[in-house]
């Protein structure tokens, strides 16, 4: 499938009607129909219904339509940005974050960041710990920020902090009303654990915490988005083990409940290449070391 099969197809489908769109592309009608039967046969569904005379997006199409929409709205940012880059108009750094790291004081950092050099453009993306290290070594990020503990050999790690972990329970669970909670009161809790791939992760972390002071957790349920999991909570699904700064994700239906166990915390590690040396680089590793998370 071509890029310029889905700009004819963007074009039709927001004018419903082949002429017009043919009009505004500045190629003929039929070049334009073939080209759009030649996208439905790749995709092996129609994208419009022809109604008579005229035309109008099925089911498929409308989805087809959002969703290319936002995947060339993107690329075009891509291209802005990769011009501005390449007349040195601005410099393209890459950040690789684990979502959670967001409830607590990474927002702010980011902003700082910026406020770093006016003439770098920060790239944010979100990714796991894994995959934040397989992105460095190929260079589409230039730093992580993860959750778990990776050795290579290619990677240079600071652990910025070691956040403590807490229990989110349903609003209505027994131990709802307790300030803290020992590792015998929910042992026999099912847990729901996130993410569920890919591993390793923070999940696995959590599951190696339970094992080294001797417990099994009962995984009820494994879900890829802390949203979700918090979701499942609520619904009276199971708990979850979740970072303390989730706390700021303000629920009527969920508390979080101190864990009486030093040991249940989760590193924020920052990650780069060891051949880097750039001195934004620099500054950054500088600012990291400076902030609390």
């Amino acid at each position: 499938m071509e890029l310029r099969q889905i700009r004819y197809f963007q074009c039709v489908a927001r004018e419903l009607s082949f002429t017009r769109a043919a009009r505004i592309l500045h190629i003929a009608q039929p070049p334009l129909s073939r080209q759009i039967k030649m996208l439905e046969e790749e995709l092996g569904v129609a994208v419009f219904e022809r109604l008579g005379r005229g035309i109008v997006l099925t089911d498929a199409g409308r989805y087809f339509l959002d969703q290319t929409e936002k995947m060339t709205q993107r690329l075009e940012e891509t291209i802005n940005a990769t011009r501005r880059i390449g007349k040195s108009d601005r410099i393209w750094f890459g950040v690789g974050f684990v979502p959670s790291t967001l409830y607590g004081h990474m927002p702010a950092l980011i902003r700082q960041l910026r406020q770093l050099n006016t003439q770098v453009e920060i790239g944010l993306v979100e990714m796991t710990t894994l995959q934040q290290f397989e992105a460095l070594k190929s260079g589409r990020i230039d730093i992580g920020v993860g959750r778990i503990l990776l050795n290579d050999e290619e990677i240079e790690r600071l652990i910025l902090t070691d956040e403590p972990l807490v229990a989110a329970l349903p609003s209505t669970h027994r131990l709802a009303a307790k300030k803290s909670v020992r590792l015998t009161d929910i042992i026999d809790e099912p847990l729901i654990l996130y993410p569920a791939r890919p591993r390793p992760s923070y999940a696995d972390h959590v599951l190696n915490l339970f094992n080294q002071n001797g417990y099994s957790p009962q995984v009820i349920q494994e879900v890829n988005e802390l949203q979700t999991a918090i979701g499942l909570v609520t619904a009276a699904i199971g708990i979850a083990i979740v970072p303390e700064s989730v706390r700021r994700l303000h629920r009527d239906d969920v508390v979080y409940v101190e864990l009486d166990e030093p040991t249940f915390t989760s590193p924020i590690l920052l990650s780069w290449r060891k051949n880097d040396h750039s001195a934004f680089l620099e500054q950054v590793i500088g600012l990291f070391k400076r902030t609390t998370i």
